[in-house]
């Protein structure tokens, strides 16, 4: 597996990096002396080495610090210059290279609040690692992994728009299956009538329009893992199925006449309450206890603050690919950290890629921040009274 491996000499932020990048589960590791770094440690080729620009120089040159990094398997490159007159970020060497100029916070400035800070720990992660910033969340990562070990069910539960997905995904890249398929379905997004047949296959005229055979998700996913999403939008008589399948660990295509086996973990994921949707005989019970052998909940993103700026960053990334990434000031940080997120992470992404299109200079403002107003009017007019104030009191 790939790790991050940061070099503590002549860096102040060495020991920042470090430990964030350890709370999101990802392989790191400090280097302190040319001694350590032999190479031996480094098992893989697409590492990445994290140095200050000091170090650099006490390498002599750029070059000489390429040829010592190629000697370390690490494939990417980041040198941080600390106290920098700009922020910048440079790309040299197809992207392989990267030179991050920090320029100097305010002191007194926390590292969920350090914009230039959480843009390099994104930088530094690769795309498919999860990105937090609060505590509860450090925490619920620190339980997944170790669930990701061990070959269990898992049920998430949480509201829409909490990452469930995304978590499922990297409980299945932490797991002894990382290398085999991951398949999701969305239970609610399926007519009832297609349901079974995509989930357990069928044979070639199975029933009207089954022109050829389908093996289905179910053996799509041997021996990975199988996400139901919004499992608890399937009709009953299709659970009943289901329960067959996980107990037996055989499926039976329609139209087919025999079993077959099936090796997969299962993933299940609801926004309701699950012990509610069983007594009203929604949902059914014995199904409901064979899903939840190890149960997790995500949260909204109003109860995990922390995670906002992290979370936006990650975002911006995601849609300004082939630009350079805007930078968010303190008065839109301020918005989005107050604001409620009744939609959670996906009413975010929508607010951010607003903003992207409306910021001048590449620089996020406040007046580039539109939330739904029709819904959090107060909010959004208490807000920006206050930083018209503040506005008025600098001047």
């Amino acid at each position: 597996m790939n790790r991050v491996y940061i070099q503590k000499t002549d860096f102040s932020y060495a020991e920042d990096i470090y430990n964030i990048l350890d709370l999101r589960v990802i392989n790191v590791s400090t280097i302190e002396s040319i001694s350590e770094n032999d190479g031996s440690v480094l098992s893989t080729s697409n590492n990445t080495y994290v140095c200050s620009s000091l170090w650099e120089e006490k390498l002599g040159s750029q070059q000489n610090l390429l040829d010592f990094v190629r000697k370390l398997k690490c494939k990417t490159v980041f040198v941080v210059h600390e106290k920098s007159e700009n922020f910048k970020i440079e790309k040299h060497l197809g992207g392989n290279l990267v030179r991050f100029y920090l320029k100097e916070e305010a002191s007194g400035t926390k590292i969920y609040e350090n914009f230039q800070l959480q843009l390099l720990l994104s930088l530094i992660q690769s795309k498919d690692t999860m990105t937090a910033g609060d505590i509860s969340s450090y925490q619920l990562l620190k339980l997944s992994k170790k669930v990701s070990e061990a070959d269990v069910t898992v049920f998430i539960n949480g509201p829409t728009g909490t990452g469930k997905e995304v978590l499922s995904r990297f409980i299945h890249k932490n797991s002894k299956r990382s290398d085999k398929p991951f398949v999701g379905i969305n239970c609610a997004a399926i007519p009832e009538n297609m349901l079974e047949a995509i989930l357990f296959g069928h044979e070639k005229g199975a029933f009207t329009g089954a022109s050829s055979a389908n093996k289905g998700i179910f053996r799509a996913a041997d021996n990975g893992t199988l996400l139901l999403d919004e499992v608890s939008e399937m009709p009953l008589s299709l659970q009943a199925k289901l329960l067959r399948v996980l107990q037996e660990k055989k499926v039976t295509p329609i139209g087919g006449q025999r079993d077959i086996d099936v090796n997969v973990r299962v993933i299940a994921t609801t926004n309701r309450d699950m012990l509610d949707e069983v007594r009203e005989k929604k949902f059914r019970e014995d199904l409901y206890y064979r899903l939840n052998v190890f149960p997790i909940e995500t949260h909204n993103l109003s109860e995990r603050p922390d995670d906002i700026l992290p979370i936006s960053i990650a975002l911006l990334n995601r849609h300004t690919e082939n630009s350079s990434l805007p930078y968010i000031n303190k008065d839109a940080q301020k918005i989005l950290r107050e604001y409620s997120w009744p939609g959670n992470v996906r009413e975010l992404e929508n607010v951010l890629q607003r903003a992207i299109v409306l910021c001048e200079k590449n620089i996020i403002e406040d007046k580039d921040i539109m939330i739904d107003v029709s819904k959090q009017s107060n909010f959004y007019n208490n807000i920006q009274e206050n930083l018209s104030e503040k506005k008025l009191m600098q001047a």
